[in-house]
């Protein structure tokens, strides 16, 4: 029988004590996960094995049967019985693991000795990775698998993990408001570690659901939930944007061409003379994608600003205008 070595220890890879929480360890995976993810590890062959043994190492602690499993089976790998004979911790019928589904208990006998190290042993007990059971020998009236190559010194008795449910997730999204306007290719990563291209429509709006087909659990689907973060100069209102563009005094009164930001970019547009501060203009089809393929408009607001600030010829003209001006604003408030 050979030595059952390279045994990992999934709490140390991790990182974490052996009391530590299912909270504590979902934390500690993310951190390493991205830490050393393939996608921002191009071409480093350590950093994907590692992420490799990380997503093991959470895949069997993260789940309370497989993990009290790996508990139980791991106390004994330095142990006589896995590199000859054994004293087997649960009378004569060997190991026993008990695991039931739907009322029934499926079990199989392996031997240790099968296996060149301990991880692929614990992995086949806990049923994560691993070889595949063998087919011969089923007794029908036990459901027990029986190993025909298993020494007759140690046995291990295990239930047979049945196959995943098909289940869906959900996922959230946040964009910023360009990158929801535009659509288009976007890579997403999962909290599983997982990485995905997906291609994202136009004028993604907050609350919105995307569904991703065979991207869930055992064949389920994934739910992208959107949310579009607050952008400092638009405002959505409805399939409208909303902004608001500062002029001077002097465009003000006289009017004439200025700039406006949009989300496809600067656009100069006209304000008559005598404007008011607070009035808004349209720029038309310059708003948000609706649902029948439409864009909405932009409503811009003028904002007159002062300068806090001025030139000592600034001020020279300011003054002369003052002692040449006729428009009384408050000859109404004075009678």
């Amino acid at each position: 029988m050979q030595n059952l070595q390279n045994f990992r220890d999934y709490y140390e890879i991790l990182g974490v004590s052996k009391d530590a929480s299912n909270e504590e360890i979902k934390k500690v995976y993310r951190r390493l996960a991205r830490q050393y993810h393939p996608d921002l590890n191009p071409g480093n062959k350590e950093a994907e094995e590692k992420f490799k043994v990380v997503g093991q190492a959470y895949e069997v602690l993260s789940d309370p049967g497989r993990r009290a499993q790996y508990d139980q089976f791991s106390r004994y790998w330095k142990q006589q019985g896995f590199a000859g004979k054994q004293t087997t911790p649960r009378g004569k019928g060997g190991w026993g693991v008990d695991n039931r589904a739907n009322g029934r208990t499926s079990t199989q006998e392996v031997d240790p000795g099968q296996f060149s190290n301990f991880e692929d042993f614990i992995n086949q007990v806990i049923g994560v990775g691993g070889r595949k059971a063998s087919k011969n020998g089923t007794n029908p009236a036990s459901n027990t698998k029986e190993d025909p190559f298993r020494s007759t010194n140690t046995k291990v008795q295990y239930t047979v993990n049945p196959r995943p449910t098909r289940r869906d997730i959900e996922a959230r999204l946040t964009l910023p408001l360009e990158k929801a306007y535009l659509g288009g290719s976007e890579r997403i990563r999962l909290e599983d570690g997982r990485s995905l291209e997906v291609n994202m429509p136009i004028g993604m709006v907050t609350g919105q659901t995307i569904r991703l087909r065979n991207q869930g659990i055992g064949g389920g689907d994934l739910y992208l939930k959107i949310t579009v973060e607050p952008h400092p100069l638009f405002k959505l209102e409805g399939s409208n944007i909303f902004c608001q563009v500062p002029v001077t005094p002097t465009e003000a009164v006289l009017g004439g061409q200025v700039e406006a930001p949009t989300l496809d970019g600067p656009v100069k547009m006209t304000i008559p003379p005598a404007v008011r501060s607070g009035q808004r203009f349209r720029l038309a089809n310059k708003g948000y994608p609706s649902e029948n393929g439409k864009r909405g408009d932009q409503l811009v607001e003028i904002q007159i600003v002062t300068p806090k600030s001025i030139s000592s010829e600034e001020r020279e003209l300011y003054e002369k205008l003052r002692q040449i001006e006729t428009f009384k604003p408050r000859a109404d408030l004075l009678g």
